[in-house]
């Protein structure tokens, strides 16, 4: 059975991965924890990730796929670098609430 059913509309893909996108800059936007933002970044790359495999699949090109493969190799490498700067900033100032970090004071 394939993901992608003639039952399920184009549109409700694309309504999912707007939903997601929004959370995600919600989340970004209203929460203060370090963490939490990081995964809402993450949220937003996966949305627009929903929405290159759906056009893709809707305009039976592969390179929509191909950029989803880079776009996740990117956020792979921005997970292990962004948990090592939170681990960092954390052991530093021992919080992680955004509006508490002040990297330029010792």
């Amino acid at each position: 059975m394939s993901l992608f059913s003639q039952d399920v509309p184009i549109s409700w893909y694309l309504l999912l991965s707007a939903v997601l996108f929004s959370l995600g800059v919600v989340g970004f936007l209203i929460k203060r924890n370090l963490i939490t933002v990081f995964m809402s970044i993450e949220l937003m790359l996966n949305a627009v990730n929903l929405s290159f495999v759906t056009f893709a699949h809707e305009w039976h090109a592969v390179k929509g796929q191909i950029f989803v493969f880079f776009v996740m190799m990117v956020a792979a490498a921005e997970a292990a670098v962004g948990l090592a700067i939170i681990i960092a900033v954390f052991r530093a100032r021992a919080t992680l609430a955004v509006d508490r970090i002040d990297l330029m004071k010792l």
